[in-house]
């Protein structure tokens, strides 16, 4: 009983580590708009690359949201009321940057890139120091942690995993949106962005409201 509770808890670390990463991965950022030009002007190759830098940017950002975190988690996680706190301020903060992805236009900071393309590992760094540079992220990272309870004590290799995921889920997201884009590549307008970007937020604050109210009367379709 107790290795098929291990199996499971790794399993709901998988997908909430893939949920994670696709939500901070979507919002159309610097480096969001980064990906789209790139694909547009130099190639899908070039749209990937940045999405991967950006992940990895994303990985470093959550593994120390979850060392910071980890202690409070262990305090709280025992303690069901605690827990329900945790849950609601999560789905709160994802509430608010969801308001604040609806209102902005990403689509102002779409210039026209150079001819010169650089080689695909450039890109790859560029594109992560862009993400190193908006520490802000971890803001959403502890929404979505409290939110999911991500850091589960006690499960090392599941938590491990876990963060796994998490660059898997941004890099769906990548892999998805460069798809997209090479497809539209002709039909692509700067509307199009700013649509996506609606689209994305009107989807956060569904998702926290959602959350907030299963956590209420508590409905779970994951355990923790």
């Amino acid at each position: 009983m107790g290795v098929f509770a291990d199996y499971l808890s790794t399993f709901q670390l998988i997908i909430k580590g893939l949920l994670i990463g696709i939500i901070c991965s979507a919002p159309m950022g610097p480096v969001g708009i980064l990906c789209i030009q790139r694909t547009l002007r130099k190639g899908r190759a070039y749209g990937l690359v940045t999405g991967a830098g950006a992940a990895l940017s994303d990985l470093f950002y959550a593994l120390i949201t979850g060392a910071g975190m980890l202690p409070l988690m262990m305090e709280f996680i025992d303690n069901e009321q605690n827990l329900f706190y945790l849950k609601i301020v999560g789905a709160i903060m994802l509430f608010i940057f969801g308001q604040w992805l609806w209102r902005t236009d990403p689509s102002k900071g779409f210039r026209q890139s150079s001819g010169n393309k650089g080689t695909l590992f450039h890109n790859f760094i560029t594109a992560f120091g862009v993400t190193l540079s908006n520490p802000l992220i971890i803001l959403l990272f502890i929404a979505l942690f409290n939110m999911f309870t991500f850091v589960i004590p006690g499960n090392v290799f599941g938590t491990a995993v876990g963060y796994a995921s998490i660059v898997g889920g941004a890099m769906l997201w990548w892999y998805g949106l460069t798809y997209v884009m090479a497809k539209m590549k002709s039909n692509f307008s700067l509307r199009g962005i700013l649509m996506l970007n609606r689209t994305i937020g009107a989807i956060v604050l569904t998702v926290s409201v959602i959350y907030a109210a299963m956590t209420i009367f508590h409905l779970s379709l994951l355990p923790y």
